[in-house]
């Protein structure tokens, strides 16, 4: 990967590594839908007819490599959604999304991912897979830094969102960030607009998380763990200055020609006054 020059310095980073979901993570609703099992190594959270579930993360974040690996919904999903995402407080929160849709038996299952700046999202690019996310485990990522959020599954980039503060458009860059996850019913939207509808007679539905990493700048009492008081450097952390070599672009470009189902910057009927700004700047 190549590198930037550094903006700041870098320590006192905290990392996860063979999570502790007690540690890492509060169980925030869902009346016990929401488990941590296998000696807190892993996390399960379950949808019936009656509620959903989710948790949080116990530390904020500003800047960092995120890493999770999660198993979904199995089998007729459809109507579910699962959502694991980075985000800040407020009417003009920032936020870092994935979302899962679930979709009928056999059916692929839709990745949604979205930008918010400021409290404006409208930024949805929409994936199919290239494997299937039920069977066993895969690893959700997002690399933010100064520069750039970029989303990967399994190390692999597919959406890259740049930083164009300097042409007037917003970066998620000052808000302080928790990790979110909830399982829930979306039927009314999710699957094919919502012409298909959850099938309660599969419930309860359960998607599983394990393998948290968090190398990252934690926020805590107004203060960053990164900052010029702290020694160490921040061409040190790798993902810090991180960007796309080009091996990286060219794997993006091929998940976005072969796998990529929407993007937001070619719907002339959603933007019939024009696209955003961002759109001609990428």
């Amino acid at each position: 990967m190549a590198s930037l020059i550094p903006l700041l310095l870098c320590s006192s980073l905290a990392m996860a590594v063979a999570a502790n979901f007690y540690q890492d993570f509060d169980l925030t609703w869902g009346d016990g839908r929401a488990k941590i099992l296998n000696n807190a190594q892993l996390l399960t959270l379950s949808l019936d007819h009656t509620s959903g579930s989710g948790f949080q993360s116990k530390k904020e974040y500003l800047f960092g490599k995120i890493d999770m690996q999660l198993k979904l919904v199995p089998g007729n999903s459809a109507g579910t959604v699962t959502a694991y995402y980075l985000s800040s407080q407020g009417p003009t929160h920032d936020e870092i999304d994935f979302e899962f849709l679930g979709n009928l038996t056999g059916d692929p299952y839709t990745l949604h991912t979205n930008v918010y700046t400021q409290g404006k999202g409208n930024r949805e690019m929409q994936f199919k897979l290239w494997f299937d996310p039920t069977k066993d485990f895969h690893t959700y990522s997002v690399l933010w830094n100064p520069r750039h959020v970029i989303f990967m599954v399994d190390g692999t980039p597919i959406r890259d969102f740049k930083n164009l503060e300097s042409r007037g458009i917003p970066f998620p860059n000052n808000q302080p960030m928790r990790i979110y996850s909830s399982l829930w019913n979306a039927d009314d939207w999710a699957t094919r607009g919502g012409l298909v509808k959850t099938n309660w007679n599969n419930a309860p539905f359960t998607a599983s998380y394990r393998n948290f990493n968090a190398d990252a700048c934690v926020w805590s009492s107004g203060i960053s763990s990164c900052g010029p008081r702290n020694s160490g450097s921040a061409a040190a952390r790798g993902w810090w200055s991180q960007e796309m070599d080009t091996p990286s672009q060219d794997r993006m470009r091929w998940v976005q020609k072969n796998y990529m189902i929407y993007h937001y910057c070619t719907d002339l009927k959603r933007f019939p006054q024009g696209f955003p700004p961002e759109c001609s700047m990428t």
